[in-house]
């Protein structure tokens, strides 16, 4: 595939936005599949499907049938997901055992990836089934999350958070005690970058949150990148006397805090909650994303955020829809970005730029 139709711009002043095939065709979304999420650690799954020795699920990453496990001596592994006989999946939901069967000819294999059984293979000539075993990929849990990647060369999980658990402690968020409260999956009708592009600026609050723009400042509201993410730092506004709020804080010490991690992930800390939404493609123009609420220690999230919360994802749908049409326009080709207000998404265009070169 060549991406040689866009060299990026490292200063934000003088830049200019990705072209818009990048956003539309199915032979950009097939490339970023391997270079992108083929490279990076995608969260796979819930840390509490595989809390317990014996436990495991199987997942997608970047097209790739993974199984997540965890064996009897604690250890978090991941392999892929295809039986080594024949190629049919072993398993999909979160289920306990010691082992793995094949749900096609009944082989078997222990959660640490070495086949245990082989129903009626004797006299197979040159195979020895002490040999077999499922290819392995790296695996590492952090907050509520288990993630995966099949790249045995790229930086560790910690490096690409950086400064992110730090600073999520920092704000009370017991990141180690999470609770899982609710999930909510939107399937909307756009490229999965313009969802990403749109996530990573507060520029368009004042046009399309009028309920979100009520409760941040929005004078004070920031983007700061680092290597492998950025975050947005949203102060809350004190409420008035008068004033009917989702927050209704007395003074403007609290804040949001939003973080968006290369490629797909983003997480929201709010001082009473936490969601965070994983972005999966499922075709050049059509994007699922996955939000989950979890509450801090014992609380519940109550209803009342994942419906303001809902309120505000309905918004962004109509403006990401609307943007991916306008897109497949011949009279538009790229644009240029606010050096105020932009600089989140100038970042992300160019670590894309980088992973696809």
């Amino acid at each position: 595939m060549d991406f040689t139709d866009f060299e990026f711009e490292p200063e934000l002043a003088r830049a200019g936005t990705i072209p818009s095939r990048w956003y539309t065709e199915p032979a950009v979304l097939a490339a970023e599949r391997s270079a992108i999420f083929g490279r990076t650690w995608q969260a796979a799954g819930l840390a509490a499907w595989v809390g317990q020795a014996g436990s495991y699920f199987g997942c997608e990453i970047a097209g790739e049938p993974v199984m997540v496990t965890r064996a009897a001596d604690g250890v978090l592994r991941a392999f892929s997901n295809v039986c080594r006989h024949r190629g049919a999946e072993l398993c999909g939901a979160a289920s306990k055992g010691a082992t793995v069967k094949c749900p096609y000819h009944g082989w078997t294999y222990a959660l640490d990836g070495n086949l245990r059984g082989a129903p009626e293979f004797e006299g197979v000539a040159n195979w020895e089934r002490a040999a077999v075993r499922l290819p392995e990929f790296r695996a590492e849990a952090w907050g509520p999350y288990i993630f995966v990647n099949l790249d045995q060369n790229a930086p560790p999980l910690a490096e690409i958070m950086g400064a992110i658990p730090a600073e999520v402690a920092k704000m009370g968020c017991p990141i180690g005690s999470l609770r899982h409260s609710y999930r909510r999956d939107y399937v909307i009708e756009c490229n999965w970058k313009v969802y990403v592009d749109n996530y990573l600026e507060g520029y368009h609050l004042p046009s399309a949150h009028p309920s979100l723009f009520r409760e941040l400042d929005y004078a004070k509201y920031r983007v700061d990148t680092f290597r492998h993410y950025s975050s947005q730092i949203a102060p809350i506004r004190a409420a008035g006397a008068d004033e009917a709020r989702r927050y209704e804080f007395g003074d403007d010490t609290n804040q949001a805090l939003y973080y968006w991690i290369f490629p797909n992930l983003m997480l929201n800390v709010y001082p009473d909650n936490l969601s965070a939404n994983l972005v999966v493609p499922l075709s050049a123009e059509k994007t699922l994303t996955i939000f989950e609420w979890f509450g801090y220690g014992d609380a519940e999230v109550e209803e009342s955020t994942i419906e303001f919360s809902d309120e505000i994802q309905q918004e962004d749908i109509r403006i990401c829809e609307s943007v991916q049409r306008g897109l497949r326009s011949q009279y538009y080709d790229r644009g240029r970005f606010s050096v105020k207000r932009e600089n989140g998404v100038h970042h992300f265009h160019g670590l894309l730029a980088a992973y696809l070169k």
